[in-house]
């Protein structure tokens, strides 16, 4: 017998541990899929991100029982549980998928280290991303921190093909070994609230479906529609890359084959933008991979520590979307009932609180860990020190984001401000995106419950122009 331990790969197809473990069950032994909940790493989990994970463990359960096989299910420390299971259930291997960041890599060593104590075999593979650390580098050997040259080599690297779903055959059946699955806990009973979010449905099925859907349409017009928040042009495959309920392998190779069902080169042009997104993510895997520290601390080197603010109000007010700037509160509101954010405000807002506020980036990755349910450490951290100026291949300095022009270039109409800001629904899209210009008596008229705006962006553009400059030694 063999475990394959899943964490985040939580899918059956497309899974390289799980589909090598098959492969060699004729040899080794059926294939028994075990997960187990981590206090450590729920500690560092939030309310939105369990509940996902638990649909999509009950979306990934009810996909072995339809194998006539089951998930087993344990709550502890891996290095004990995964002996333990291991016995129980006479597997002489366990197998897993690799983890890149510095707290996973110290867990997966761990734990190579008690399964060689007991004697048992263990292999992990490369799953999350389509080529690992160390496989794409500058001509001197070194990994990459400007993209553009990351994302010419990665377009053009072969790519494996999807791994197929383990045949019926491979995995353990209730009749080989007399043990228990296991119940899946409640949010309650991992120490959670319920999900403070509307989120979307969890597992591979809604996964494919969601891919399908954006490639049907969207994608060809991905290039010029995805910074327009109103559009929803995007495929909202985040939560299901972060958690694994699709391989990244499948969404490649129909992210192709929707390229080459194009009609221009126009068309082309958009879905190969698209793919580039993919290369971002795993570009910033490799990041964190060799810098394990960009966690906590900047990548970028200044002569000076960033003499950030402190400001607890102006920081509270930015987390309940109340600056008085409408399209950096609408981003915060739609964080806050959907544990999402479109991406091109993502930066807006990160750029004002950075920027804006001048409040250090581990404040925003903090309240967007708490609250995300796509949350994953290498590309947040990664998004999050390329807005503040302190990351690989980050915006500089001095580009500062206007929030009321990104508001008016990229929501002209206010379509998405009207949504998640209600007290501006009845204004119209003149009158919101010269909000910062409107006298008091004029936003007491057209939208008495909405804040002025809680700094003035002039001033505050060139008070972090100077913070910059004097981290620079300037």
């Amino acid at each position: 017998m063999q475990l394959h331990w899943h964490r985040d790969d939580l899918r059956c197809s497309d899974n390289v541990s799980l589909s090598a473990a098959a492969t060699s069950a004729t040899d080794r032994g059926a294939v028994v899929p075990v997960f187990v909940f981590d206090d450590d790493v729920l500690a560092h989990a939030s309310s939105n991100r369990v509940a996902f994970m638990l649909d999509a463990l009950e979306s990934l359960r009810a996909d072995y029982r339809e194998r006539g096989s089951d998930l087993l299910v344990r709550r502890g420390d891996p290095r004990e549980v995964l002996v333990d299971v291991a016995t129980d259930v006479g597997a002489e291997r366990v197998v897993w998928n690799r983890a890149h960041s510095g707290l996973g890599r110290e867990r997966d060593a761990d734990v190579r280290d008690a399964l060689a104590d007991a004697d048992l075999e263990r292999a992990d593979f490369e799953d999350a991303i389509c080529h690992e650390p160390g496989s794409i580098t500058t001509n001197g050997g070194d990994p990459y921190q400007v993209y553009t040259y990351f994302w010419k080599k990665w377009r053009d690297r072969e790519k494996a093909a999807p791994y197929d779903a383990p045949d019926a055959d491979a995995l353990w059946t209730p009749a080989d070994v007399d043990v228990d699955p296991g119940d899946l806990p409640t949010q309650g009973d991992l120490g959670f609230e319920d999900a403070t979010a509307d989120l979307p449905t969890a597992g591979t099925d809604a996964a494919r479906d969601r891919l399908l859907s954006f490639l049907d349409a969207d994608v060809y017009a991905y290039a010029d529609r995805r910074d327009y928040p109103a559009d929803d042009c995007t495929s909202h495959l985040s939560a299901d890359l972060k958690w694994g309920t699709i391989g990244v392998r499948e969404v490649d190779e129909e992210v192709r084959a929707a390229r080459d069902l194009a009609d221009d080169e126009s068309a082309r042009e958009s879905v190969s933008e698209f793919r580039s997104q993919l290369a971002w993510r795993e570009f910033y895997t490799h990041v964190l991979h060799y810098n394990p520290r960009v966690v906590s601390s900047n990548y970028k080197t200044y002569e000076h520590e960033i003499a950030w603010r402190d400001d607890p109000d102006e920081l509270a007010a930015w987390k309940r979307g109340e600056t008085g700037y409408p399209i950096v509160d609408a981003g915060m509101r739609q964080l806050r009932e959907e544990g999402y954010v479109h991406n091109r405000v993502r930066m807006i807002v990160a750029s004002f609180l950075t920027k804006d506020l001048q409040i250090d980036w581990r404040e925003g990755y903090a309240h967007y860990r708490e609250h995300l349910v796509d949350h994953d450490t290498a590309n947040d951290n990664g998004g999050w020190q390329w807005a503040a100026s302190t990351g690989t291949d980050a915006q500089p300095y001095f580009r500062i984001f206007n929030p009321m022009t990104q508001g008016a270039d990229y929501d002209p109409d206010a379509e998405y401000i009207h949504e998640y800001v209600p007290e501006l629904r009845d204004a119209d899209p003149d009158q919101i995106h010269s909000w910062h210009e409107l006298s008091l008596s004029e936003r007491n008229r057209v939208a008495p419950d909405y804040p002025a705006p809680i700094v003035d962006h002039g001033d505050r553009r060139e008070a972090a122009l100077a913070m910059y400059k004097s981290a620079r030694g300037e």
